[in-house]
């Protein structure tokens, strides 16, 4: 059984980011408590980069040591590249808060094979997580965002990576961008315990209201495949975002 959509409305573009901070900072503390560590894979995009330096600013709520960053997606590119989502979080996060160095897990998209670097973000799941083959890590918080496509991570509609059942982390073709992206897989995003999609803006309004409320197929839509078996499926969401949906009850 996979659990409904918890999607919760926030006035601004700031009330979006507090409330978001406000889960990830809960979720690092009852991880740490109950597990001892706390995993996180992060994403791009401006959304993401206002949660970053919101989190930065308040650095001492959280256990940084315990805390252990991966990245759910990657742009083909090197990690000084202006495009690299690795850069970006570094520049606005990790670089500016006491996370220990051996935390933190880049992709290594500089690799000249995408494929290799993919089996080897692929590897470096299974030995952190101490999964076997046909297992699936479990992380405690992932962050997503949803394209002007449906898209999410780097799986994208009508692309190959979309049908993986047994890989952790593809390098998947997309046509439309004549380039390959470095993404987890869809087993890897519904195994986790908070999967949080943050969207803001109206230029995601249109989108947003087709994926939520809209009846195209869901293979058109890649983040509606995004269904956490026994996790919590989160959808923050601003009320430029939220403009086109249903008035809610």
């Amino acid at each position: 059984m996979t659990a409904a959509p918890e999607i919760r409305r926030l006035t601004t573009p700031q009330d979006l980011f507090q409330a978001a901070a406000d889960e990830l900072i809960r979720a690092a503390n009852d991880a740490v408590q109950q597990r001892g560590r706390f995993t996180i894979a992060l994403s791009g995009g401006s959304t993401p980069k206002n949660l970053y330096t919101l989190i930065a600013a308040n650095a001492s709520v959280l256990p940084w040591d315990r805390m252990f960053f991966f990245w759910g997606d990657e742009r083909y590119v090197p990690p000084n590249d202006p495009q690299s989502n690795f850069r970006m979080a570094n520049e606005a996060l990790l670089s500016k808060v006491p996370v220990p160095p051996a935390n933190i897990f880049r992709i290594a998209a500089e690799n000249p094979d995408a494929a290799a670097a993919a089996l080897a973000y692929e590897k470096t799941l299974r030995e952190f997580f101490d999964v076997a083959r046909g297992e699936f890590p479990r992380f405690d918080f992932i962050l997503l965002g949803i394209g002007p496509d449906g898209h999410t991570a780097s799986l994208f509609p009508e692309t190959a990576a979309l049908q993986e059942k047994t890989r952790l982390v593809v390098a998947n073709w997309v046509e439309k961008m004549k380039a390959r992206r470095i993404t987890f897989t869809l087993p890897v995003l519904n195994a986790a315990r908070i999967a949080a999609f943050l969207v803001s803006g109206t230029d995601k309004a249109a989108i947003l209201h087709e994926v939520l409320e809209g009846k195209g197929p869901d293979e058109k839509y890649p983040c509606r495949l995004v269904r956490p078996k026994e996790g919590k499926l989160l959808w923050l969401v601003d009320r430029a975002a939220a403009s086109e949906l249903a008035p809610a009850v």
